[in-house]
């Protein structure tokens, strides 16, 4: 009779925090209310297929040459994005016409030349010390046998979502809307050759760690992975460690996707136990590792990855638009909410 005492007594007790639980998860969920949805709308509508194209046809040239780290074409690359962000009146957070930041040679484990991070920030009009972190990294793998790997989804898909949302969000501080929180535009160096560039930033962090609040990471996000294509299922993205370390995180993202976007968003690659290990293997890693909340943007691998057959002319720019607009939106909220993202309790 003890015996099934204690057990009836253990049930009720997990019964209760079950209920606890799922009250403070529907109490969370109901605290997430964005504001001014029409104006999200508004300035994400500026995100439009035409200039992404135009940015990815640009960057995914020959003239870049596969933009390889520290390379003539990824200094182009570096210079052009310079010149969107002055032509745009968005300025740079290390001072007038310096974008770069910059990495000498001795940082790199392999034999590449000095390279640079590519920067600019909107300042935040209530809380500029707080920032939020949208990243992408803009090199690839060069020229091989005279063959150029152009990465038009690896990774100048993410790079011209990045600029496309620098602009939205430049325009909405040009008529009045401007962000509570800064919000750093981060274009990473040396990825492809071990996360170089990020690890960099969190080494050398332009903004102190402790008031990063979350970090943005795209890294493919222009096509449809062989999963989806057998699925006939194009309307997607993986997100991948958004409930890592804060569960608002998580349902932030999913909200701004329920509100704005209506894709299916993915979590086949966020499993503790993926084999392919995603999590660890783009920029927002390093982020995390330093217990800032992230999420990893990506459409998955499909068979032009890493080759040179990864041109622009294959990207699916509509669904390029509503993939950026789904990171918009969610940076939107991240940077306007009254209270600071919070990191989940370590138990």
């Amino acid at each position: 009779m003890k015996v099934l005492f204690i057990a009836s007594a253990l049930t009720l007790v997990g019964s209760c925090a079950n209920i606890r639980y799922t009250q403070k998860i529907e109490n969370l969920k109901e605290s997430i209310v964005f504001e001014h949805p029409e104006m999200i709308i508004k300035y994400g509508n500026t995100i439009t297929p035409e200039e992404l194209s135009a940015h990815v046809y640009t960057l995914s040239s020959t003239d870049f040459e596969g933009r390889e780290t520290g390379q003539m074409g990824f200094h182009r690359a570096s210079n052009f994005l310079k010149d969107f962000y002055v032509d745009n009146d968005i300025q740079s957070p290390l001072g007038y016409d310096n974008y770069y930041q910059r990495i000498s040679k001795s940082y790199f484990s392999k034999d590449s030349p000095s390279s640079q991070n590519v920067v600019a920030y909107i300042e935040g009009s209530e809380y500029p010390e707080e920032v939020i972190v949208i990243s992408a990294h803009l090199d690839h793998l060069g020229t091989s046998n005279d063959a150029t790997y152009f990465g038009a989804d690896d990774n100048a898909s993410g790079t011209a979502a990045v600029m496309e949302m620098a602009q939205a969000f430049a325009l909405a501080k040009k008529d009045g809307h401007g962000p509570k929180r800064s919000i750093l535009f981060l274009h990473l160096t040396a990825e492809e050759i071990g996360l170089l560039g990020s690890n960099y930033y969190v080494k050398h962090p332009i903004y102190s760690l402790e008031n990063t609040v979350a970090n943005l990471n795209i890294d493919m996000i222009g096509r449809v992975d062989k999963i989806h294509e057998e699925k006939q299922q194009e309307n997607y993205v993986y997100i991948i460690g958004a409930d890592r370390l804060s569960t608002k995180l998580h349902y932030i993202s999913e909200a701004a996707n329920s509100q704005f976007t209506n894709l299916i968003l993915d979590y086949k690659y966020n499993a503790e136990g993926d084999s392919n290990r995603y999590y660890y293997r783009s920029d927002h890693y390093n982020f995390a590792s330093r217990n800032i909340p992230v999420i990893f943007y990506f459409n998955g691998e499909h068979q032009d990855y890493h080759q040179p057959t990864d041109t622009p002319d294959k990207i699916n720019y509509p669904l390029l638009q509503k993939r950026a607009q789904l990171i918009f939106s969610t940076a939107w909220y991240l940077a306007n909410s009254k209270e600071r993202l919070e990191v989940d309790e370590i138990k």
